[in-house]
């Protein structure tokens, strides 16, 4: 572990490496702690609900339903169709397309690490657990994903009928007596789901494993400039996860739109302020992990931004609506925007590349089992 030029901000996911374990400690399941998560040391893994404790037959049932056609209504949009393992479980979209042809009003949000979050979407505060979460692509009707709704019983004959699934739902859920539902297939899909870890990119390598090569000088200058006061992006990308919403949901206004002088967005996509009727909320969505984020564009909630060279300057000129002459009056505090160089820009952008974790885009336990 280096200290170089590091800030107190800086230190922080060094200091939530002495305070995980012990939380851990407290909360860890025995089911949990006998599954081989394969982390690193200095990472602990997620918590694991004691109504769905965590096995290997589990995660491999989660992983077969999570790439398989066969769960949606017209058998050909599968979870991995919106969640592609070498787009860090993005889409590549501005806005995901379900299976019938509705348009979906947000970006597709990077599976990585999601089981640390308590908050699990871009600005829905109830949704805070996989099992609920996984039902919503499943059954949702406005706009509909996998159309699963008014077709249930025909997707669930495909496992029932399936040479295969049977036995794989008799080994997940023993104590189910043979049983095949909805219940249990959220289960086994949140419980894969649960599994996606991400913790071996440069950064990680450099910061928590000791190796002195694993970031460029490029890099590392650009981790100087991340964690500065000047741009202040690590105050709300922060922690190991680089996200100030774990491990309590937190959600900002970042300036992307003033559509009526007053910090308006487009109607039906404005955030928080959808579920609480606060306008104080309009706008604010959850800070996304930065986590694989070179490989997860398009950017924002509504993929509106198509590159990081995109994002930097967004935050550079205090939000794209400052940048096109009208700053939001509701945009955070912390997007103050700054000047840089081009090489201090170029030396921003290799920081972010270097979360991009090699290992994790091309593990097996990621990739389709259907080959």
């Amino acid at each position: 572990m280096t200290t170089r030029g590091c800030t107190l901000i800086q230190w922080f996911p060094r200091l939530l490496l002495v305070t995980l374990p012990v939380l851990a400690l407290i909360a860890v399941s025995p089911a949990q702690a006998e599954y081989d998560w394969g982390l690193p040391e200095w990472l602990d893994p997620p918590l694991v609900p004691a109504d769905n404790p965590i096995s290997q037959a589990k995660v491999d049932l989660g992983h077969r339903l999570f790439f398989d056609l066969d769960l949606s209504g017209p058998r050909y949009m599968a979870c991995a169709t919106c969640h592609e393992p070498a787009l860090g479980f993005t889409d590549g979209r501005e806005t995901s397309v379900g299976i019938t042809g509705d348009i979906h009003p947000r970006n597709s949000m990077g599976l990585v690490n999601v089981a640390y979050h308590r908050v699990l979407t871009w600005a829905d505060p109830a949704l805070d657990n996989l099992e609920d979460q996984v039902r919503v692509p499943l059954f949702g009707i406005n706009p509909i994903e996998m159309n699963v709704a008014g077709n249930e019983l025909s997707v669930l004959n495909n496992f029932i009928n399936d040479p295969i699934y049977p036995g794989m739902f008799a080994a997940a859920f023993p104590e189910a007596d043979g049983a095949i539902d909805y219940d249990l297939i959220a289960k086994a899909l949140a419980t894969y789901v649960r599994t996606m870890v991400s913790a071996r990119s440069p950064y990680d390598l450099y910061t928590y494993g000791g190796n002195e090569n694993a970031m460029t000088e490029a890099a590392l200058r650009g981790e100087d400039l991340f964690y500065s006061e000047r741009l202040n992006c690590g105050v709300c990308h922060s922690g190991i996860h680089f996200t100030d919403a774990i491990p309590l949901p937190t959600f900002h206004n970042n300036g992307l739109y003033n559509i009526d002088g007053e910090g308006g967005l487009p109607d039906g996509n404005r955030g928080l302020f959808e579920h609480s009727g606060d306008l104080g909320d309009m706008g604010r969505f959850r800070t996304p992990s930065l986590r694989n984020v070179a490989v997860t564009g398009p950017y924002m909630h509504d993929g509106s931004l198509p590159d990081l060279d995109a994002v930097i300057d967004h935050y550079a000129a205090g939000g794209q609506a400052a940048r096109l002459g009208d700053r939001s009056p509701l945009a955070s505090e912390f997007v103050t925007g700054f000047e840089l160089t081009d090489q201090e820009h170029a030396d921003l952008k290799a920081f972010l590349e270097s979360l991009t974790d090699e290992t994790f885009l091309t593990d097996l336990r990621f990739q389709t089992p259907f080959q």
